[in-house]
C-alpha cells in the first residue's frame, strides 16, 4: 500500500478504526458499515489519477481545444496582476453565492499604507428560498434592497459609489464588468438569468431601486477575491482556493498560454471552475452508491460532480444519505429513521463540524442526533462520528489532487522545478474544519513534493480582494470614459453622415455651374467610357512620384496586354525648368519652373517634337481618377465613378453634358473631376472637425487647404492618430502617462501601421510588437486602447468617404430619373485596398446613404497606365465614328 493510501479508510487486523489516528471505531461493527466506509477510501494510485487528469483538461482548456461540455472550463477573469499593497479608496462589495443562501454587503476602505489596515464593516442577508428558485429580476432587486438597507446606516453621500461584485458561479467573463451565467449551482436555480450579463442585470436592479448612485465597476468570483485579499507572505501569493458551499480554484497563468486572449506577455487570472470536473475514468472509481444518489435527487443532475464530493452544500447531504441507508438496514438507531434525518438538506455543513470535531466528544454529537429526532447509542455515536470523518477526508484528499494538478502547471508554465507559492484559502469548510486543511496540506506534499506552498487563510472572505480589484477596475474604467469622450466626436452617427452626403450634393451642383464651391467639378473632356469595341496599340506616360513609366499598351479582342519601362526622374529634372490640360499647381515633390498655368499636353507635343526619333499623336491627358474608372470600365460596363483612395483621395464621375455649364452641349455625357480632397474649405465641415484634425491641418504645408482629404487619406491618417495618443498619455490614459520623444516625432505613425494593427489576422502581442518598435514602452492595455484609435480614426474615413460616394451616385440615379440605379465604382489607393475594413466599411455606408442605388467596388489594375490607354482608345473610336 503506498503512502498516500495510509491517509485514507485502512482495514486493519481485527476490529476496524475510523481514519483519524486515536479514534477507535465500536467494537460491534457490522461487515455493511466497514463495506460504506471503504468506499469513501481513496488511494494514492487514484489521486494520482484525478491530479493527472485535471492537469490534461486545464492544458485541454487553455489551448481552446474543449468539447461542448468541457471538464473544465478554464474562464479567464481579466485580472492581470496582483496587488502591489498602493491601491487605496472606498469601496463597496455585494457578495452572491459564496455563502451559499445569504448574501453579504461590505465596505471596505483601502489605505494604501503598507500596515495600515481599517477592517471592513459588512452585514449579512438570508435570502429567501424562493427567491433563489424564483425570478431572475426578484434575486437582483432583492440584492438591490440589500444594498440600500446597508447603505443607509453608513454616513456616505451619494456621490458615485463604487461597486465590485462577488458573483461565484460558473460565468463566460468578456470584461472585468462583464460577466455571462453558464449555470446555476450551489441550490440557485433562478430563472431568465443563464445567458445573461450579469452585471447588467444587477445594474438594472440598483436603477430601479433608485436610492443611490452606484457604479458597478468589476465582478469577481470569492476565488478570484479570495486570492487578490490575501496578504503577501514569503512567496507571492498567486492562487486563490475556495472550499465553501461549493468549491473552486483560480491561479495567475502566463497570458502567452491562453489562447482566448492571444497575448503573450504578462500573466492573466484564471477561474479554472473545476466542480465541472467529471472524467469519468479518473473520478467514477472513486465515487460512491452515495454520490451517485445526491446527484440524481440534485437541482442539475450529472453536472458539477467533483464539487459534489467536496463542497460543504453536499457534505452533509453525503453524511445524511450514510446514516439513512445504515439506519434502513438496522445497524444504527436500533434500524428506526426519523422524519428529519429522510428530509433532503437536513445535515447541514456546520453539523459535520460539529460531530466530527474529536475534541467535542460524544456528547455533542448525541445532541445533533438527538435535534434531528433520533435516539442514538453511545455507538451510534462513535460510528457517526466515522462516517463525518470519512466523508471530509476525502473531499480533502480530492481537493489536494485538483490543487496539485495547478501547482503541477504552474511548475510548467514558468519553468520552475522548484516552485515557492502562497496559496490563499476561504470559505467555510476550511473554516470550521481544522482537520481538513491538515489533509489537504499532507496529501499536496506527497502529490507535489517539489512545491514549497503555504496556506495563508482568507482574512474577509474575499471581501477585501474584490476591493482590491475594484480599486484597480476604477482606474481603468476613469481611464475608458476619457478614451471615450476622446473618440466620440469620430463615432459618426447616420444623420451627421446624411448631413455630409447633402452639403456634397450641394457643392456639386453649385461646382458644375461655376458658383462658388469648394468643388471645382473639372470636365476631364472624357465623353464615354469603354464598351469592348476598342483596338490598336497605344501608348502612356505616367509621371507621377519619383518615377516616370511608358506604356504600350495593345488593346484586343483577348483583352489588354500591357509592356512597360520606368525611368528615375533626377531631382535636376524635377525642379528643373518644365517644357512637358492645364497644370493648375504642382504636388508630390514637384516644383518644375515654367508649368504652372501652361497647356502640358502642348508642352508635351513640343517636346516629342524636338526629339524627331518618332511620329507621336498627344490623344489625351488622363488623370490618376479617371484613368482608374475607365481601366475598370473595360472589365464591367457599368462602371462610371472612380475613386483613389491612397496618399490623397478624389472621385470622378459620368455626368450629363447638359449640367456642365463651362462646357457647351446639351446632350450626351462627361467625366468630372470633382477634385474632391478640397470639400469643406469653405468650412462646411466644420462640425466633424476634432482639434486633432486641426492639429494636423495646422501642421501641413498647407493649412486650411484639401480638409476633406486630410480626414480620409492615407497621407494623414497616422498623424491624427499620433495627436491622439499625445493626448491620451497626457492625462494619463496611455504608457502610465509617460511622454515619449519618439511620439513627439512628426510622421512617426505611418499609416500602414493602421491596416497592420487593425488586421484581423494579427494577435495582440503583434500589435504590440508594432508599437514598441516605435519605441512605445505599453501593456496590453495600452495597446488594446492604441487599436481603438486606429479604429475609430480610421472607421470615420471610411464613412466620411461611404458619404461622399453615396451622394455622387445618388446624383447619376437622379440625373436619370430612374427608381433604382445599378453601378459600379473603380477603386484604386493603397489605403482602400491594404486596410482590413476601409473597403467594407465604404460600401456599407453607401447602401445605408444610397438604398435606391444598387453598388459595385471593383479595384482597379494600373489605372493611371491602363486606364490613360482605355481614355486614347475611346477617344480614337469616338473620332473615328464622327469621321465616317
Amino acid at each position: 500500500m503506498d503512502s498516500i493510501g495510509s491517509l485514507g479508510l485502512q482495514q486493519g487486523e481485527g476490529a476496524p478504526s475510523c481514519p483519524q489516528e486515536g479514534l477507535p471505531c465500536p467494537s460491534n461493527s457490522s461487515e455493511m458499515v466497514q463495506e460504506c466506509l471503504q468506499q469513501f477510501k481513496v488511494t494514492g494510485a487514484q489521486l494520482r489519477q484525478i491530479q493527472t487528469s485535471l492537469l490534461g483538461s486545464m492544458e485541454q482548456a487553455l489551448r481552446g481545444q474543449v468539447g461542448p461540455a468541457p471538464a473544465v472550463r478554464m474562464l479567464p477573469t481579466y485580472v492581470g496582476s496582483t496587488p502591489h499593497g498602493t491601491e487605496k479608496g472606498d469601496f463597496v462589495v455585494l457578495e452572491l453565492g459564496a455563502t451559499g443562501a445569504s448574501l453579504r454587503v461590505l465596505w471596505v476602505t483601502l489605505t494604501g499604507i503598507e500596515g495600515h489596515k481599517v477592517e471592513p464593516r459588512s452585514q449579512e442577508f438570508v435570502i429567501p428560498q424562493e427567491v433563489m428558485l424564483g425570478p431572475g429580476q426578484q434575486l437582483f432587486d432583492f440584492a438591490a434592497r440589500c444594498l440600500s438597507e446597508f447603505l443607509d446606516v453608513l454616513p456616505v453621500d451619494n456621490q458615485g459609489l463604487q461597486l465590485g461584485f462577488s458573483f461565484s458561479f460558473p460565468c463566460h467573463q468578456t470584461g472585468l464588468d462583464k460577466s455571462t451565467l453558464i449555470s446555476w449551482t450551489k441550490g440557485f436555480k433562478c430563472s431568465d438569468v443563464e445567458g445573461q450579463d450579469v452585471v447588467q442585470l444587477l445594474r438594472d436592479a440598483i436603477q430601479r431601486q433608485g436610492a443611490y448612485s452606484i457604479d458597478v465597476v468589476a465582478v469577481v468570483n470569492d476565488t478570484v477575491g479570495t486570492m487578490m485579499g490575501c496578504e503577501p507572505g514569503v512567496g507571492p501569493c498567486e492562487v486563490g482556493l475556495v472550499v465553501d458551499t461549493g468549491t473552486n480554484a483560480c491561479y495567475m497563468e502566463e497570458a502567452r498560454h491562453v489562447a482566448v486572449l492571444d497575448e503573450d506577455r504578462g500573466r492573466v487570472c484564471i477561474s479554472i471552475e473545476w466542480g465541472s470536473f467529471s472524467d469519468e475514468g479518473a473520478l467514477g472509481p472513486v465515487q460512491t452508491i452515495f454520490d451517485h444518489t445526491l446527484d440524481h435527487e440534485s437541482l442539475n443532475p450529472g453536472a458539477q460532480r467533483f464539487e459534489k464530493m467536496i463542497g460543504g452544500l453536499y457534505l452533509g447531504e453525503l453524511v445524511r444519505l450514510v446514516l439513512v441507508h445504515l439506519a434502513q438496514r438496522g445497524v444504527l438507531f436500533g434500524g428506526h429513521t426519523s422524519p428529519v434525518l429522510r428530509s433532503q438538506g437536513s445535515i447541514l455543513l456546520e453539523h459535520v463540524a460539529e460531530m466530527e470535531d474529536p475534541s467535542a466528544g460524544a456528547a455533542r454529537v448525541h445532541a445533533v442526533l438527538q435535534d434531528l429526532g433520533l435516539n442514538p447509542k453511545a455507538s451510534d455515536a462513535e460510528w457517526v462520528q466515522c462516517v463525518c470523518m470519512a466523508v471530509c477526508m476525502r473531499a480533502a484528499q480530492l481537493c489536494a489532487a485538483a490543487l496539485a494538478a495547478v501547482l503541477s502547471r504552474l511548475q510548467y508554465s514558468r519553468e520552475q522545478q522548484a516552485l515557492q507559492i502562497a496559496v490563499a484559502t476561504g470559505g467555510r469548510v476550511f473554516e470550521r474544519h481544522p482537520r481538513f486543511l491538515s489533509v489537504l496540506r499532507e496529501t499536496v506534499m506527497l502529490l507535489a513534493p517539489n512545491c514549497d506552498v503555504s496556506f495563508i487563510p482568507s482574512v474577509d472572505g474575499g471581501g477585501r480582494g474584490v476591493a482590491m480589484v475594484t480599486a484597480v477596475a476604477a482606474r481603468l474604467a476613469a481611464h475608458r470614459r476619457l478614451l471615450e469622450e476622446t473618440l466620440a466626436p469620430f463615432r459618426l452617427t447616420r444623420e451627421q453622415l446624411a448631413e455630409v452626403q447633402a452639403q456634397m450634393r450641394e457643392a456639386m451642383a453649385k461646382g458644375l455651374q461655376g458658383e462658388a464651391s469648394s468643388l471645382r467639378m473639372l470636365p476631364t473632356y472624357v465623353r464615354a467610357t469603354p464598351d469592348g469595341s476598342e483596338r490598336g496599340d497605344f501608348l502612356a506616360l505616367d509621371l507621377g512620384g519619383t518615377n516616370f513609366r511608358v506604356l504600350l499598351v495593345r488593346v484586343t479582342t483577348g483583352g489588354v496586354q500591357i509592356s512597360s519601362q520606368i525611368y528615375s526622374i533626377p531631382e535636376c529634372v524635377a525642379q528643373g525648368s518644365g517644357q512637358q490640360g492645364i497644370l493648375l499647381n504642382w504636388t508630390k515633390g514637384f516644383n518644375a519652373s515654367d508649368c504652372e498655368g501652361q497647356d502640358v499636353v502642348c508642352l508635351l507635343r513640343e517636346a516629342i517634337r524636338r526629339r524627331q526619333a518618332v511620329e507621336l499623336n498627344v490623344v489625351a491627358i488622363v488623370n490618376d481618377t479617371v484613368g482608374t474608372m475607365m481601366s475598370c470600365g473595360y472589365e464591367d460596363p457599368h462602371c462610371e465613378v472612380g475613386l483613389i483612395v491612397g496618399t490623397g483621395t478624389n472621385v470622378c464621375y459620368m455626368e450629363e453634358l447638359r449640367n456642365v455649364a463651362s462646357v457647351d452641349g446639351d446632350s450626351g455625357q462627361m467625366c468630372i473631376n470633382t477634385e474632391w480632397g478640397a470639400f469643406g474649405d469653405d468650412g462646411s465641415l466644420s462640425m466633424l472637425s476634432t482639434r486633432f484634425d486641426a492639429s494636423v491641418d495646422q501642421a501641413s504645408i498647407n493649412p486650411g487647404k484639401q480638409r476633406f482629404e486630410k480626414m480620409i487619406s492615407g497621407m494623414y491618417l497616422g498623424e491624427i492618430v499620433r495627436h491622439i495618443l499625445l493626448h491620451l498619455t497626457s492625462l494619463g490614459v496611455l504608457f502610465r502617462g509617460q511622454q515619449t520623444q519618439r511620439l513627439q516625432t512628426r510622421d512617426i505613425f505611418k499609416t500602414k501601421f493602421l491596416s497592420e494593427i487593425e488586421s484581423d489576422s494579427l494577435a495582440l502581442r503583434q500589435v504590440r510588437a508594432i508599437l514598441e518598435d516605435l519605441g512605445l514602452p505599453l501593456t496590453s492595455d495600452d495597446a488594446l486602447m492604441v487599436l481603438e484609435v486606429c479604429q475609430a480614426v480610421s472607421q470615420r474615413a471610411a464613412q466620411l468617404c461611404g458619404a461622399g460616394v453615396a451622394a455622387v451616385v445618388e446624383k447619376i440615379r437622379e440625373n436619370r430619373g430612374l427608381e433604382e440605379l445599378t453601378i459600379s465604382v473603380g477603386v484604386d489607393g493603397t489605403l482602400y485596398k491594404l486596410h482590413p475594413h476601409f473597403s467594407s466599411l465604404v460600401a456599407a455606408t453607401v447602401r445605408e446613404l444610397a438604398p435606391r442605388c444598387v453598388v459595385t467596388f471593383l479595384q482597379s489594375e494600373d489605372g493611371s497606365g491602363k486606364g490613360a490607354a482605355l481614355v486614347t482608345a475611346v477617344a480614337c473610336r469616338l473620332a473615328q465614328r464622327t469621321r465616317i
